[in-house]
């Protein structure tokens, strides 16, 4: 079983555990009880929880062993917070100082001992004796017992015995009784209950019912998470009869709250009689009708047909049955419940009066004196539906009431499983199978390849059970008569008989045989393999043979691939392949290159056989090719068109094809005439052939065309050749370039890094390829120029020189490009600094801080001048740029700002500096590298100032020095900003005598605590301190003084009193002692009591303190001014008395139940200082016990007694507390609280 099955109905049962604290939480807040045994009970139960919990192994709620211990550590100390074991009183402070509320009231500290520690930690176990213990605890409740019952089965219910436990428990009702004896007898089945010799007697005691009763529990405990499990929705309406068997489980949530259920523990059929039951104080209840039972064996049933259906699987039909046979035991008459489900669809059925019929008259004694039967009852099964069958015994009851429901709710089978239980009988009834050919019949027949497989299916039909499956099919084979090969065939292919099985769970029988559908043929037929009928026939021209050319007649199924080989000469064969969809083709090869050639057939495809060889013919040939001829083409777009510049021939480029030696003949157009050329003896195949210009073109631009009239080759084959022409151009300008200028000036001034355009002057027909360099560049600079007045366009300054394009006029070959320079900034000779070569920077004099104070910069370039800079400042981290303005300037020489309002490292770097002609719009990235940036720094002295750290009140007592009295307080501080040594000029006033004295200070530090030793306070009141000036090394001026900084107030105090409001010398603890004190808030007061000092802090004055400890009070002392001024107190002391205490029962809570005339002893326990005085009272008890008292009857007052203890003797019910005591001095509770404040409880 699953962890998580297993741990969830238990970890819901601790789960309540928790939900019954709250509960119980919640009463003990609403009735404030005494929560004592309640805090004991709960700190057993959280022990038993947390124990319990490890051991149900929960995923996520296993711990360690020091987990589980710290656990019940956290739910003890819990307990004791929520049931009173730990009293915590936070606004309490310990130590040795006393406390305060919010209303002005403090106490003193309680008195602690070693066991005032130990006892909260137990819980309630242990108690303290000292003054924190209650004053009033204890009570006696009394009750009056009632009259006790008893009453065996009061539910009336029927019991049966059956195995495997063959015992039941029968509840016995108690009403006011604590059973110490119950005593019953047993008397056979068969016999009579007066017969009293049969019957046993069988007594037991508290002992034993209290283990017969924790037997039920952890029985019932075990039972209960599969009773949780059950579905609620397999709901049937039988199961409201088993309503009564349930019962008992529910019987103690009904019980009334002085009635209690026992159980006899039976293990033998019988009738069972309650003879009598004795209380603990031995008094015998009184037996309630009826008082006997009686108990015969369970009522069973089952099924016992001899010969149940093997492996629960039958075959369904019109004329099939099964015979079941059901067995039924107990007392008859007997009702038997059974259900029928057939593929999912239920049955429910009843059957009452089973008994035997033939003996009826013996049968009714037998069942008057519970005699049990057995009874055979035959069952017939129709099995004329296919499907899943279940028959399921569900419940049998006997003629005594018992009822028995026996196997499962019938579920199974629904979903095809199957039951075979003493209590179910299931089989699956099956559908007769059928078979035939698919994809296969008389007009669609199989094919078959010559050396392969054809694959047949034969199909089940859709609706078989698989679980019948596999089936065994017989198939048959017979060879075609009429199959091509004749007898040969019917040698190769033998008539056979077969039997195939299906797939499938082999099984030892097969349940139901089948049929055959139609197809029940299948026609198988070879298909035979492609083949070829080709005639060569050779291709005849004037130079020979040049090719061949084949007549193909296929068989086979199209569409048809024909592959060939051929090779030439000694050249390795090529494979070559051609495709043809119809059954007749034609094939002509004439290959371009001449030689020895053979052309051989080799494999034949169809669209069934893939590469069958072919024994076809071959042929060999010796092939001369025809001859031809074109003009090569050049690559710049293939034009045939050629220019002429100068000379008096063409050249052209001509690719011949055929066999060589070749005659061609070309022809030569002009304007006005033609002319054919031949040349001859041409070895090549590819050659250059140059053509002579027409006479008579002297006009540029004139033009004339080649063309290719005719080819001869070896053989003397001659051919006439049709192919595009070249038309040539003739030219009588010679190309030429050179740089152009407007006279004997080639240059050009630009900006830096901007292109610049060289004008160029060219010649000739474009476009034109130009080659050229920079001088102080050795490399070589291609470009193509399209235009005959293009320029030349470059980026770098320098002299550029053309080096090649066909002709170049030396005089107008160079052109020189040059920069236009950038701005630059300098410092002035003027101005006055130091330069750092290391850095490359310029030390300007010194200043003090928000001196005016400038520089001069010298400026080259065109106006308006643009000079960005950086603003830097030296801090702790490194140097840091606080600024980047821009700074406009429209003369050469300009007047720099320096900033001096920061003291410190100035830093100034000039970043970039734009003019007219390199304006900073357009160069925002033409930044000045740094090595070339100006650079100069100046040091800024900070103005000294002296100011105090806080503007705290300082306190000294008349005739102290002006010293700082705690060296680690910051009051008195002055904090120093510039160059040390500081002199520094103050003020002291006295404003009640208007009194000014004036003293210097020098001071070598940055801080400086006051330090006056020389002044010394002669009367009280305030006094100013004030700072007046400073002045430190740099010799700057010193910077203005903020007047909420540069003054404190120093108050000077006068000795503290104390003086109480009354003369007694005698309080109780929880009294309050009221005292005036004088002087200036806040005063420190100290005390003593029982020999320890404490003090305590007072904001107010009269001040009052509560008395929380008995002893010696005495006060020792006060001060004030932030405990100065200190002043000892020798003759202020009086007696603390504690409070008198009072307990009912020693402390304890005490439940007594008397009978009718007897009488209870209830004793009070006086602790204090005799005579006492103390008030009982007598009230209703509690519903609940320990709960509150409800009602008070009487009250009385005892007065005078001498004496620690005092009875008194009362035969009424109820319970008596004590709610007043009062000893010599004191009284608890007070009457009426002292001077006007609530007196708290301690």
């Amino acid at each position: 079983m699953p962890g998580k099955v297993f741990t969830q109905p238990r970890f819901m049962t601790l789960t309540s555990v928790k939900a019954i604290k709250v509960v119980d939480f919640s009463w003990y807040l609403v009735s404030r009880d005494e929560g004592m045994a309640s805090c004991r009970k709960w700190l057993f139960v959280d022990f038993a929880y947390c124990a319990i919990l490890t051991q149900l192994r929960i995923p996520r709620l296993s711990y360690s062993k020091a987990v589980v211990l710290l656990q019940i550590a956290v739910l003890w100390f819990l307990d004791g917070l929520m049931f009173g074991g730990i009293s915590l009183n936070l606004a309490r402070r310990g130590g040795f100082e006393s406390s305060s509320s919010s209303n002005g009231l403090s106490w003193t500290p309680e008195t602690f001992s070693l066991m005032d520690y130990v006892a909260p930690l137990t819980f309630g176990l242990l108690s303290s004796s000292g003054p924190k213990a209650a004053h009033l605890v204890g009570q006696h409740t009394v009750r009056m017992s009632p009259i006790s019952t008893a009453k065996i089965n009061p539910q009336g219910l029927s019991f049966c015995l059956a195995p495997p436990d063959n015992f039941i428990l029968i509840p016995v009702l108690l009403n006011n009784t604590h059973v110490a004896e119950l005593r019953y007898s047993i008397t056979p089945l068969g016999h009579d209950t007066d017969n009293h010799e049969k019957a046993e007697v069988v007594i037991l005691t508290a002992k034993d019912l209290k283990a017969i009763e924790q037997e039920r529990l952890d029985a019932f405990q075990i039972s209960r998470p599969a009773v949780a499990t059950h579905d609620s929705g397999d709901y049937d309406e039988y199961d409201d009869d088993d309503d009564t068997v349930r019962e008992p489980q529910n019987a103690h949530s009904t019980l009334q709250t002085t009635q209690s259920l026992v159980h006899i523990r039976l293990s033998k059929p019988g009738t069972v009689r309650l003879d009598s039951v004795i209380d603990q104080s031995r008094v015998q209840a009184r037996i309630s009708y009826s008082s006997a039972i009686t108990v015969v064996p369970c009522p069973s049933v089952e099924f016992v047909d001899s010969e149940p259906a093997k492996d629960n699987v039958r075959c369904g039909g019109p004329d099939s049955e099964l015979q079941l046979i059901i067995r039924v035991h107990g007392v008859p008459p007997l009702s038997l419940r059974w259900l029928k489900t057939i593929n999912g669809r239920r049955e429910h059925f009843l059957v009452e009066g089973i008994e035997n019929n033939d003996d009826q008259d013996r049968g009714t004694a037998s069942t008057r004196r519970g005699v049990a039967q057995d009874l055979n009852i035959p069952l017939t099964v129709s099995l004329d539906t296919p499907g899943t069958y279940l028959y399921a015994l569900e419940e049998v009851m006997d003629s005594v009431g018992n009822v028995v429901r026996v196997g499962s709710d019938g579920s199974a089978g629904v979903s095809g499983s199957i039951t075979q239980t003493s209590t179910t009988r299931s089989l699956i009834v099956l559908r007769r199978p059928a078979v035939s050919f698919k994809h296969c019949g008389p007009g669609s027949p199989t094919s078959l390849l010559i050396g392969s497989e054809a694959p047949l299916t034969i199909a089940v039909n859709e609706d078989a059970d698989q679980f019948d499956s596999p089936w065994e099919i017989s198939l048959r084979y017979q060879p075609s008569p009429d199959s091509d090969g004749g007898s040969k065939a019917n040698k190769r292919y033998k008539p056979w008989k077969k039997t195939l099985k299906t797939q499938g769970k082999k099984r030892e029988l097969n349940w139901c045989s089948g049929d055959v559908l139609a197809p029940e043929t299948c026609k198988v037929v070879e298909k035979p393999l492609p083949t070829a009928e080709i005639e060569w026939k050779r291709i005849h021209e004037c130079s020979g043979d040049t090719g061949v050319s084949g007549s193909l007649v296929l068989r086979g199924t199209p569409p048809f691939q024909v592959y060939y080989r051929v090779q030439r000469d000694d050249e390795p064969p090529r494979e070559l392949s051609k495709t043809f969809a119809t059954s007749r083709g034609e094939l002509t090869l004439q290959p371009d290159r001449s030689g020895h050639y053979k052309f051989t057939f080799t494999q034949l495809s169809d669209s069934n056989y893939r590469k069958v060889e072919l024994k076809g013919p071959s042929i060999d040939q010796v092939i001369h090719p025809l001859a031809g001829a074109d003009f090569v083409l050049t690559q710049a777009g293939n034009k045939r068109r050629i220019s002429s510049c100068d000379g008096d021939t063409v050249s052209v480029d001509v690719d011949l094809r055929g066999t060589g030696p070749w005659n061609l003949e070309m022809q030569v157009v002009g304007p006005r005439s033609s002319e054919n050329i031949q040349v001859q003896g041409i070895e090549t195949s590819r050659k250059i052939i140059d053509i002579p210009i027409p006479k008579g073109l002297d006009n540029d631009g004139e033009t004339f065309e080649i063309n290719i009239v005719s080819i001869e080759d070896a053989y003397k084959c001659k051919r006439h050749v049709s192919v595009p022409g070249i038309s040539v151009n003739v030219r009588g300008v010679k190309p030429t370039v050179k740089f152009y200028s407007s006279g004997s000036k080639r240059h050009a001034t630009v900006l830096e890094n901007e292109p610049a355009s060289l004008p160029l002057r060219l010649t000739g027909d474009g476009p034109w390829q130009i080659k050229y360099r920079q001088a102080e560049d050795n490399r070589i600079l291609r470009t193509i120029l399209s235009n005959p007045n293009d320029n030349l366009v470059v980026t770098q300054k320098g002299i550029y020189e053309i080096l090649e394009a066909r002709s170049v006029i030396a005089d107008a070959s160079t052109y020189e490009v040059k920069w236009i320079p950038r701005p630059s900034a300098k410092l002035s000779p003027h101005t006055e600094s130091i330069y750092e070569s290391h850095n490359g920077s310029h030390i300007l004099p010194t200043v003090c801080e928000d001196t005016v104070d400038y520089v001069d910069l010298d400026l080259k370039g065109r106006p308006p001048f643009q000079i960005t800079y950086n603003i830097a400042q030296h801090d702790t981290g490194g140097t840091k740029v606080i600024d980047q303005p821009i700074f406009n300037s429209i003369q050469p020489r300009t007047r720099f700002q320096l900033q001096t309002s920061n003291p410190g490292r100035m830093y100034y770097e000039v970043k970039q500096i734009g003019d007219a002609d390199y304006p900073l719009a357009k160069h925002k990235n033409a930044v000045i590298p740094r090595s070339k940036r100006l650079l100069f720094e100046q040091e800024i002295s900070m103005r000294p100032l002296a100011r105090f750290r806080n503007r705290n009140r300082m306190s000294y007592c008349l005739n102290d020095a002006f010293t700082t009295p705690d060296a680690l307080s910051t009051d008195g501080t002055v904090l120093l900003h510039g160059t040390p040594p500081f002199s520094l000029k103050l003020t002291i006033k006295n404003l009640g005598t208007s009194q000014v004295d004036t003293t210097s200070v020098k001071i070598f530090d940055h801080t400086w605590k006051i330090d006056l030793p020389s002044y010394v306070f002669k009367s009280i009141g305030p006094h100013l301190v004030t700072i007046e000036s400073v002045h430190d090394a740099s010799n700057c001026a010193p910077a203005a003084l903020d007047p909420l900084s540069s003054s404190i107030w120093v108050d000077v105090a006068e000795t503290a009193a104390i003086v109480p409001f009354d003369r007694r010398v005698d309080y109780c603890v929880g009294d309050v002692t009221q005292f005036q004190l004088e002087g200036i808030p806040p005063w420190n007061i100290g005390y003593r009591i029982n020999g320890k000092s404490y003090t305590h802090e007072a904001k107010l004055s009269p001040f009052s303190l509560q008395q929380q400890q008995p002893g010696e009070f005495t006060i020792t002392s006060i001060a004030h001014q932030q405990k100065l001024c200190k002043a000892a107190i020798a003759d202020l002391r009086f007696t603390v008395h504690p409070l008198p205490s009072a307990q009912v029962g020693h402390g304890k809570r005490i439940f007594q139940n008397i009978h009718e005339g007897d009488q209870a002893e209830i004793v009070f326990t006086l602790i204090g200082e005799p005579p006492f005085t103390f008030t009982y009272q007598r009230s209703e008890p509690s519903l609940k016990k320990g709960g509150k008292p409800v009602k008070v009857l009487e009250t009385h007052t005892v007065s005078r007694i001498s004496t620690n203890e005092y009875s008194v003797f009362s035969a009424l019910e109820g319970t008596w507390t004590v709610t007043s005591i009062s000893d010599r001095y004191c009284r608890y509770p007070n009457a009426q609280p002292d001077l006007g404040v609530e007196r708290q409880r301690p």
